[in-house]
């Protein structure tokens, strides 16, 4: 009877947590998320609340309907007896593969001219479908019925008009789900400065060249707003740990680190400590402890508030602001000193405003013996300096700059090819293994 009661206890225990960890498959109140406008003509970071609004256009919308939604759902705009507002859009399979043939017709455009008079509805008569609740299917098919030359168009030209009319009457919103990949690709597109210039080939390629594994004590120097440190933690996966280290007395901002919406077993596994506590003897005390965190907390606070839209210059209000964890705490004394003992796993660098080898200089001798270490800058020079250095000082081997190179592709019926626009740099990386010197 008695094991029957403890057991009945802790499956108790067991739901309450699983009650109280959120699913990350659906987007919870309180989460951050990725709003994707039109496939990728606005991308916009939010934390989703029931007083939150999004704006689209001259319209403001609730984001309450997407609490509760799976990642990857989209929305589209329509209008309602209170209003517009933003309703799901359920998949719906289609039979027909037709719309993936392209005919060879005789049709296309040299005889149309563009004379503004090819369409007999009027900007009027289109607001009085609005008010009328007509939605924007609807609205586009009343379009298409009203144009004198859509008939004479080729295929292809029908699906731009279509695509044009729809992002203006009809746009969609897709809910992503923040991870490495969607918030490095938003902010390259959008401000690319603020992250380093980091390509998410290149991100990829310094988690590789650094041999980030679960179980692993990764060192990280990031100077760029948290996105190294959240893509590290992300890979370990709540085991191991991820040490942001820094000159001076303040951490540098990894108020990014937010938007990854970690769980509490990932977040206690990002830490930080300076480069003097790591290679000095002496610990700091509880005190200098207790104020450097609070000293840390209040300066996340202050950029959080405009962290979350950076990414685009519309502001998510919200009635009641939903304060996002702590990303990162000070790093214990037990774990500074076991690493004093036995050095970290790896090392990752991304300091698009330092010197890469006066960093390198302090920062290899806290790995352990035959550790890899990849390095990212923006430009070669520097790298190749810091290289040349460890070469002499006989720091390091399998020493090697890559430059990382994209290309993405448009793949559609009769029409695939390499995008028209397109990034032709994503920076250089540094990478190697720590030898010892003796």
């Amino acid at each position: 009877m008695e094991h029957s009661k403890e057991d009945q206890a802790k499956s108790e225990d067991q739901k309450i947590n699983k009650a109280q960890d959120p699913n990350p498959r659906f987007a919870s109140e309180g989460c951050s998320v990725l709003l994707d406008v039109n496939d990728g003509d606005r991308l916009v970071f939010a934390r989703l609340s029931g007083g939150a609004i999004f704006k689209i256009g001259n319209t403001n919308y609730s984001l309450k309907p997407l609490i509760g939604a799976p990642f990857g759902s989209l929305f589209q705009v329509e209008t309602g007896e209170d209003g517009s507002f933003l309703s799901r859009i359920l998949p719906v399979k289609k039979e027909s593969t037709s719309v993936n043939v392209v005919d060879d017709d005789a049709r296309d455009n040299r005889e149309l001219i563009d004379d503004n008079e090819s369409q007999n509805l009027t900007c009027e008569e289109i607001e009085a479908m609005r008010r009328e609740g007509a939605k924007g299917d609807e609205i586009i098919e009343a379009l298409i019925a009203n144009s004198k030359t859509f008939d004479k168009k080729f295929q292809l030209s029908q699906e731009k008009y279509k695509l044009k009319k729809q992002k203006k009457y009809a746009p969609k919103v897709l809910l992503r789900r923040p991870f490495a990949r969607s918030i490095c690709e938003a902010y390259f597109k959008k401000y690319p400065a603020r992250i380093g210039f980091i390509r998410v080939d290149a991100l990829s390629l310094l988690l590789t060249m650094a041999n980030v594994t679960a179980y692993s004590d990764v060192l990280v120097v990031d100077m760029v707003g948290g996105l190294v440190t959240g893509a590290v933690a992300e890979r370990l996966g709540g085991t191991g740990y991820v040490c942001n280290t820094y000159k001076g007395d303040s951490p540098s901002s990894v108020d990014m680190v937010k938007m990854f919406n970690f769980t509490d077993k990932i977040r206690e596994r990002i830490v930080h400590s300076s480069i003097n506590e790591l290679s000095s003897a002496k610990a700091a005390s509880p005190e200098e402890n207790n104020q450097q965190d609070s000293s840390a907390s209040d300066m996340v606070e202050d950029v959080s508030v405009t962290a979350e839209a950076r990414v685009d210059d519309i502001a998510v209000r919200e009635s009641k602001i939903t304060k996002a964890p702590q990303p990162g705490a000070k790093a214990s004394k037990e774990a500074v000193e076991m690493w004093k003992e036995n050095g970290f796993s790896s090392l990752i660098m991304a300091a698009q405003d330092q010197d890469p080898w006066t960093l390198a200089e302090d920062v290899l001798p806290l790995l352990s013996y035959s550790a890899p270490f990849a390095i990212y800058h923006q430009y070669l020079q520097p790298l190749a300096t810091c290289m040349h250095n460890l070469q002499q000082g006989k720091m390091a081997i399998n020493l090697q700059i890559t430059e990382p190179w994209l290309r993405e592709y448009q793949v559609l019926p009769s029409r695939t090819h390499p995008h028209m626009q397109m990034s032709s740099f994503g920076g250089y990386v540094l990478s190697g293994i720590r030898i010892s010197t003796t």
